[in-house]
């Protein structure tokens, strides 16, 4: 596993798709850097983050038989094994809200983006990005429900350490799909899923809002909400929030 560490750099996923235009990086190629001055989050959002505070970094994959059905199983991997570093450092309420948030009690600890490419009916490669709050205290007022570990814990953490340890349980997770293993991935994903079988307020794409229930994850990857009727309806990632 090479871990490029740079001091500072507009985006690491933009950084891997340059590179990847030059070359072919080797499996598990991850680019760390202290300052990150244009990181991107889910729907083109922004992800801000104080230098020298955080873990912000991205791991090129390749990626030998992934259907693009089975999507939504890299998705789970790398959720639950950012999870399962996370719930070893004791913070509260640790979950997964859908797609790939992790969450504290009800305030965001980190976020992930996955950048794919396809060749035919298979993910050739992915880029995946992660933005984690580690020991940084104060955020911009413009920023809600957010948190660090720190925060959480009152520990200051090693940021290399960390690293390692998140690397090795993206391997250990990839090695499940990679195996197969889809319906052990969904199951473990399911029970950690936040708010899941809590009645809660959503807001659609239109500004309505409603009451459901998350239940589950379809076979394409959308949210499924069960209503007020009972009636379960299905939602792709733009086209739902939850209060």
């Amino acid at each position: 596993m090479e871990i490029i560490k740079l001091t500072t750099t507009e985006s690491t996923n933009s950084y891997l798709k340059n590179l990847l235009k030059e070359s072919t990086p080797k499996n598990f190629t991850t680019i760390v850097t202290k300052k990150q001055t244009k990181g991107r989050g889910q729907q083109e959002s922004n992800w801000l983050s104080e230098p020298n505070k955080n873990l912000t970094f991205s791991v090129f994959v390749s990626h030998k038989n992934l259907k693009i059905i089975h999507q939504k199983s890299l998705n789970f991997a790398i959720s639950l094994a950012i999870y399962d570093v996370l719930f070893t450092k004791n913070l509260s309420k640790i979950a997964i809200k859908w797609p790939n948030d992790i969450v504290s009690g009800n305030n965001k600890v980190c976020g992930i983006l996955i950048e794919n490419t396809f060749k035919g009916d298979r993910i050739k490669n992915s880029i995946i990005g992660i933005g984690l709050n580690v020991n940084q205290e104060k955020f911009p007022k413009t920023l809600k429900n957010i948190t660090s570990l720190k925060l959480e814990t009152s520990i200051e953490f090693d940021l290399d350490e960390l690293l390692k340890d998140l690397l090795l349980e993206i391997k250990n997770k990839l090695n499940l799909l990679a195996t197969q293993k889809l319906a052990l991935l969904e199951k473990k994903y399911t029970a950690v899923l936040y708010k899941k079988n809590i009645p809660s307020m959503f807001k659609n794409s239109s500004g309505e809002f409603f009451l459901g229930m998350i239940i589950g994850i379809s076979e394409n990857g959308k949210i499924q909400i069960q209503l007020a009727n009972d009636s379960v309806k299905e939602f792709g990632i733009k086209e739902i929030s939850l209060l």
